[in-house]
C-alpha cells in the first residue's frame, strides 16, 4: 500500500469531522456490539455513525456500504481527518468502515469479542483489504 503523506490543512467547514474523530477516539474501549450504536456496544457503521451524530450530523446511512455511497471518493494521499475508510473483509463488496484519524491511523470497531481501537493504516492486516475512502460533504 502507499504511504500516505501528512495530513492536508483542515478547511473552514471541517469542524463535524473533526469533532467526530474526537467522538470515536473517546469511544476506544468499548465493546464491539452487533447492531451497537452506543457507548454500550458498537458495530463498525455504529461507530461512525455516532461519532458524526454526536458532532451535528444527522441522518447518516447505518451501514457500511450506504455510507460508501453517500461518500464523495477520495484518494488516501488526501485524507484528512474524518474522512471514511472502506474495506472488503470477504469478497469484492464493501464490509467494514473505519474514520481516519489522522496520522496514518484510524478507530473502528472491529468485530465480536473485540473493542473499539486506534489502528496504523500500515496494518498488515487492514492494508490489505482496505477498498477506498470517502469524504462526507456536509
Amino acid at each position: 500500500m502507499a504511504c500516505v503523506g501528512p495530513a492536508p490543512a483542515l478547511e473552514a467547514g471541517d469542524a463535524i469531522q473533526v469533532r467526530a474523530v474526537h467522538n470515536a477516539l473517546a469511544m476506544i474501549g468499548t465493546p464491539y456490539r452487533y447492531g451497537g450504536a452506543s457507548p454500550r456496544g458498537f458495530d463498525c457503521s455504529g461507530l461512525v455513525v455516532y461519532s458524526f451524530a454526536r458532532a451535528g450530523a444527522r441522518g447518516l446511512p447505518r451501514t457500511a456500504a450506504a455510507l460508501e455511497q453517500r461518500a464523495r471518493p477520495i484518494a488516501l494521499s488526501a485524507l484528512r481527518p474524518g474522512d471514511l475508510l472502506f474495506f472488503r473483509l470477504a469478497g469484492a463488496r464493501t464490509s467494514h468502515v473505519a474514520l481516519y484519524v489522522g496520522d496514518g491511523a484510524f478507530v473502528h470497531a472491529p468485530s465480536s469479542g473485540k473493542r473499539v481501537e486506534r489502528v496504523a493504516l500500515d496494518h498488515v492486516y487492514w492494508s490489505t483489504r482496505l477498498g477506498r475512502a470517502g469524504r462526507l460533504d456536509f
